[in-house]
């Protein structure tokens, strides 16, 4: 039992301390991923959606402070609780999203009339934020998500029931657990290409060893959860204030948007199509590449039937078209531009931070004075991104993009981001808008 309940402890605490830190290093995005459940045709929870930034801090806090309490074998009762809740909770998410059915509808109420709606299905669960997808290549199905909560309960539950045999780390278990759960954090951090949770984990055990030196337990035990959520929420603020601190999404910079949308493969498909004979009443269908009778008066079409013979590979910028006030599409002018393009991106101009607007207008005044190619992105409708244009004296052109692709290129309502031939040279936070010359070094 000693050897299971040791193991369990090096699965669970590594794992969680990851997977925490993983969506720490992002909580906007986190919040973003809450928001599509909480949606009114999700989990129809829409009361929650302006608590979602919160409750993203609140959730990665927890997954971090439980991984370390297992490994410190801190106030273990109720740590397996909360494990054991958490991992549950999650569990029947992944379920909820595996089972949803995409052509499903619910039914609410609009002037008094009852209106039937299209469900939405959250396809990716965000367990391990957008890393799976930036590192592995995709993130786990639904399916695979659930099967890992289930995985990870089998090896809390002996946590659970036997936590009474868990006590404060003593010198002599230190040495053993440590090490290895630093090994262990090692070698996802290797799967996740960051190192960061190395790093961190090491400030926490040094921050711990400290702690057991000068209090026993449980003060001692109060101080070292004290100690790691400080250390958390100060992570969790940064990716928040600033922008992530290693970023996995297909906008990061050094990333060619170009060469991404030319990965895309369609699907390869077979048409058939069905004409119904008017003399016999007979319906037949033909290959459509083929000989058919369509311009036959005695034969009347059908309808067509399209098969998929292949999968395609969709792309992960595959929504990011860029379309001016009168609908042309300036997607491949401004990716094939040798020359630098700013896009000033904001999602919605309703809710954009506009105390940054002045350093961002002196920087595109100056990139514009040098040639380069301007452009304010946004969701918005033309009218109100005019509206706020002229208000705010931001001298740049107007484009449409969707919101959620905007979103997802940078963790900022408005940040900056800098093209040159479709390549991303640099992106930058509201809180973070550089001068002209820091922009251009990064053509350098």
């Amino acid at each position: 039992m000693r050897i299971l309940i040791l193991i369990s402890r090096l699965i669970v605490g590594p794992l969680f301390i990851v997977s925490g830190l993983i969506k720490a290093n992002d909580p906007l995005g986190f919040s973003y991923k809450l928001e599509e459940y909480f949606a009114e045709s999700a989990l129809n929870l829409p009361f929650l959606e302006p608590f979602a930034l919160s409750l993203a801090v609140l959730a990665c806090l927890a997954e971090v402070v439980l991984g370390f309490a297992v490994l410190f074998g801190g106030r273990m009762k109720l740590a397996t609780w909360a494990l054991l809740l958490l991992t549950v909770f999650f569990g029947w998410l992944t379920s909820y999203t595996a089972t949803c059915d995409p052509n499903g509808v619910y039914t609410i109420m609009v002037d008094g009339a009852s209106v039937e709606r299209g469900v939405t299905c959250v396809t990716d669960c965000g367990c391990f934020g957008d890393a799976m997808k930036g590192s592995v290549g995709r993130s786990l199905t639904p399916w695979e998500s659930f099967s890992k909560d289930m995985i990870l309960l089998v090896f809390i539950l002996p946590l659970f029931f036997w936590r009474k045999r868990i006590e404060w780390n003593t010198a002599a278990n230190d040495m053993v657990i440590l090490p290895a759960s630093l090994a262990l954090v090692a070698v996802w951090s290797g799967v996740f290409t960051w190192w960061g949770p190395v790093w961190f984990t090491l400030v926490v055990f040094a921050g711990y060893m400290l702690i057991k030196r000068i209090k026993q337990a449980p003060g001692a035990e109060w101080m070292a959860a004290g100690w790691v959520a400080l250390l958390t929420l100060v992570f969790s603020w940064y990716g928040y204030a600033h922008l992530p601190v290693r970023d996995y999404r297909p906008f990061a910079e050094g990333k060619s948007i170009t060469e991404q949308k030319m990965e895309a493969k369609p699907p390869k498909t077979q048409a058939f199509v069905l004409y119904k004979n008017l003399t016999t009443g007979e319906v037949k269908e033909y290959d459509s590449n083929g000989a058919y009778p369509w311009d036959d008066a005695n034969f009347e079409y059908v309808d067509r039937r399209i098969v998929e013979l292949e999968a395609g590979i969709p792309s992960q910028v595959q929504d990011f078209l860029l379309t001016d006030v009168e609908g042309n599409d300036q997607t491949v002018g401004i990716l094939e531009e040798p020359q630098p393009v700013l896009l000033v991106m904001m999602y919605d101009v309703e809710k954009t931070e506009t105390s940054c607007i002045p350093a961002i207008a002196a920087l595109v005044k100056e990139a514009g004075a040098k040639g380069w190619y301007i452009f304010g992105v946004t969701a918005s409708p033309f009218a109100k991104s005019e509206e706020f244009r002229h208000a705010q004296q931001l001298p740049v052109e107007i484009l449409q993009c969707d919101e959620k692709t905007i979103k997802t290129a940078i963790r900022s309502n408005p940040g900056v981001m800098l093209l040159q031939q479709g390549t991303v040279r640099g992106k930058w936070h509201c809180n973070d808008i550089p001068d002209f010359t820091s922009v251009a070094n990064k053509l350098k």
